[in-house]
């Protein structure tokens, strides 16, 4: 590891984070490439003096120095931006508007202060568009990432496993992967292998057979384990 050289002396530029980030945001972060990234935009919103206080996902994409400091082994640099900008998010410590569809959409970034906020507000309602944008942009309704389903319902992730869940993100509807985890913890079936069966039966059968034969099931259970177990036969 090579040691840091220290601050010289002088007047040196800061980057202003608000006491709150410390007292109430930091305790709960769990993961350094999302510490890392929240950081990194801060710091980029002191750099520059724009109307509006935004960073698009391809600038950061492209800062070489952010992507080596979130390389972690077996995850590409790139998806673990991603991953780290969905934590984010997830945790509405960043806000994000997008436009498009598919390769081509276009996210940019907000820290959510009241200056983010209102600059969300402004490129919503169309009275400012970032200008790499020539399509009505929207503010996203803000699901968590496989990443973090994964590790706050069934444990930590390992790396042979990133590859899947990347590819079970690609194949199925974000609604479908919220919901699927939520199945397997309401039946205390916390395994990946579960939630990719309920995943996969959804895809051959549809959701409506799935939730209905989920609710027929769930009053079943509530029947024999409720007021009448005592005369049904096991």
């Amino acid at each position: 590891m090579k040691g840091f050289a220290g601050f010289p002396a002088g007047k040196q530029p800061y980057t202003p984070v608000p006491n709150l980030f410390f007292t109430e945001l930091l305790p709960t972060i769990d993961h350094l490439g999302e510490l890392k990234v929240t950081l990194h935009v801060f710091w980029l919103f002191t750099q520059r003096r724009d109307e509006v206080p935004c960073v698009s996902g391809r600038e950061l994409a492209g800062d070489r120095r952010l992507l080596e400091g979130l390389a972690e082994p077996g995850l590409p640099p790139e998806e673990a931006l991603r991953d780290a900008l969905e934590r984010a998010v997830a945790r509405r410590s960043l806000l994000r508007v997008s436009a498009g569809e598919g390769q081509d959409r276009q996210d940019w970034y907000l820290v959510n202060s009241e200056k983010g906020r209102q600059a969300v507000d402004h490129i919503v309602s169309g009275r400012w568009t970032p200008a790499e944008s020539r399509e009505t942009v929207r503010l996203e309704a803000q699901r968590p990432n496989i990443f973090v389903l994964y590790e706050h319902n069934i444990g930590a992730l390992t790396p042979l496993l990133a590859e899947e869940l990347m590819e079970a993100e690609d194949t199925y509807p974000a609604a479908w992967i919220e919901d699927a985890f939520r199945e397997a913890v309401e039946l205390n079936k916390r395994s990946w292998r579960y939630v990719q069966r309920i995943l996969e039966r959804w895809a051959a059968e549809g959701r409506e057979d799935e939730t209905s034969r989920r609710g027929a099931e769930r009053d079943r259970r509530r029947f024999i384990e409720g007021d009448y177990a005592d005369y049904i036969e096991h």
